[in-house]
């Protein structure tokens, strides 16, 4: 604590000394001092305590007096970051999850992935990632398949002889996958900071690497198995599957209507949105009329509402961020900060991938792909990535980042459900941790894995 206090007191007597152009500080140049200044102050703000979203709004509106850029261009800035009408496919993407969690789905998706995978050493294990998977398929948010399938099968986990920690850890680094697997409102979020990338394309560009995710996770625990001696889970009962597989088959056929009225061009991705909540909603109240109770039905738009109001504001103060971050000219002076190290592709993506693995340790996925978008797309393409593959390099980057401390929010739910500690969960995630790098660094030098599905549909 005191080691922060010390930092903190250092870093604001710097931005102050910026602020009012003190003498010793005159060694930096005009540009540089802004630049600081700018990401100076969102750290201040941060160490402060200030929710991520403020910092970003308030750190841009003091650069702008800084700079002296006139401060009504980050008010307007504000309202243009989410004056989109493609902005309502997150709301309902949101609402989607909220159904799929509350309705009870979950449960009928742990059956079949029980019914695929139980049976292996390390079964819970096992279906837990698959269910992830499934899951995420559905939602699209790693927070709502943590919470949904952590209150299920953490305490089933433990109860089969699982440590309280690696049952967590397992929800936590599977649940990531439901940002990869379509359909994902973060895909949304980078289509239009990247400036209109195809929403279909990414849908489709995210299955092999979120399966391939799934299998890298799935490998770990096979090794992990006779090690810790992981029991072997339980076989359905098999007057139990037709009912299983039909009520599955039935839920997963809303991710289909959602993804292939995109890809096939029958839907935008708002439609397909507000489609596939409608869809959602009328199957929970055919088939999962027990929870869908009035107070159940309030929660589902209460907590669509307040999620949805988050996310928005947070991406109208990154845009104004971003805003003032061009302004200054911030991209293409990073871009040569990189390229001044070196020209070769390998070694520029790799770069790439280390600064937003660091940046997803102090930051919240949706800001950073508001801000980073705009700054590293134009370099990645350079060196010949496509806008499609860098998105799924995006995701699974700042997803390995919610699941990792210091401001893993992911993370923070899981051990919340889970009733443990961090640094235990933290330990027992290292050997998923590997799995997860190196799924990145596949997907960052073999394009074809993101990018076969939506050549195959001319995407």
């Amino acid at each position: 604590m005191k080691v922060k206090v010390i930092i903190l007191i250092i870093l604001a007597v710097f931005i102050v000394s910026l602020f009012i152009k003190a003498p010793w500080v005159n060694f930096f140049s005009v540009t540089q001092s802004q630049i600081i200044f700018l990401w100076g102050s969102f750290a201040l703000f941060i160490l402060m305590g200030v929710p991520i979203s403020f910092s970003l709004g308030i750190s841009a509106f003091f650069t702008a007096i800084f700079i002296k850029l006139p401060v009504l261009v980050i008010f307007q800035d504000l309202t243009y970051g989410i004056n989109s009408f493609a902005f309502l496919a997150i709301v309902f993407f949101i609402l989607l999850g909220q159904i799929v969690n509350y309705s009870g789905m979950g449960n009928d998706l742990l059956d079949l992935a029980n019914i695929i995978v139980g049976w292996l050493p390390g079964g819970l294990a096992l279906v837990n990632i698959l269910a992830s998977m499934l899951f995420g398929g559905i939602s699209g948010s790693s927070v709502a398949d943590t919470a949904s399938i952590g209150s299920v099968l953490i305490p089933m986990m433990r109860k089969e002889g699982y440590s309280t920690e690696f049952a967590t850890a397992v929800t936590v680094t599977s649940s990531q996958e439901g940002i990869i697997i379509p359909p994902s409102q973060n895909m949304i979020i980078y289509s239009l900071a990247a400036g209109g990338v195809s929403v279909g394309a990414l849908f489709m560009a995210g299955y092999i690497p979120g399966l391939i995710l799934g299998l890298a996770q799935m490998s770990i625990v096979l090794i992990l198995a006779p090690i810790k001696h992981f029991p072997k889970g339980r076989r359905v009962k098999k007057a139990r599957i037709p009912m299983v597989l039909i009520r599955s088959l039935i839920i997963l056929s809303i991710g289909l209507i959602v993804v292939g009225g995109i890809v096939f061009g029958f839907f935008t991705a708002t439609e397909s949105s507000s489609i596939g909540a409608a869809t959602a909603l009328i199957v929970s109240f055919l088939f999962y009329r027990k929870n869908m109770t009035f107070k159940n039905s309030v929660k589902i738009f209460k907590e669509t509402f307040r999620t949805s109001v988050m996310v928005l504001f947070l991406i109208a103060n990154a845009a104004a961020f971003g805003y003032v971050m061009a302004y200054l000219q911030v991209p293409s002076a990073l871009a040569n900060a990189i390229t001044s190290i070196s020209s070769n592709p390998i070694i520029i993506l790799l770069m790439i991938n280390l600064l937003l693995l660091v940046l997803g340790l102090v930051m919240d996925m949706a800001p950073l792909i508001v801000i980073m978008t705009p700054i590293l797309l134009p370099l990645v393409e350079k060196v010949g990535m496509s806008p499609i593959q860098f998105g799924i390099v995006m995701l699974i980057n700042l997803g390995i980042g919610l699941c990792t401390p210091p401001v893993g929010n992911t993370l923070f739910v899981g051990c919340a459900v889970g009733k443990t500690t961090i640094e235990r969960t933290t330990k027992e995630m290292v050997p998923l941790y590997i799995a997860m790098v190196i799924v990145l660094i596949i997907i960052t030098y073999v394009p074809n894995l993101s990018m076969f599905l939506p050549n195959l549909f001319h995407l």
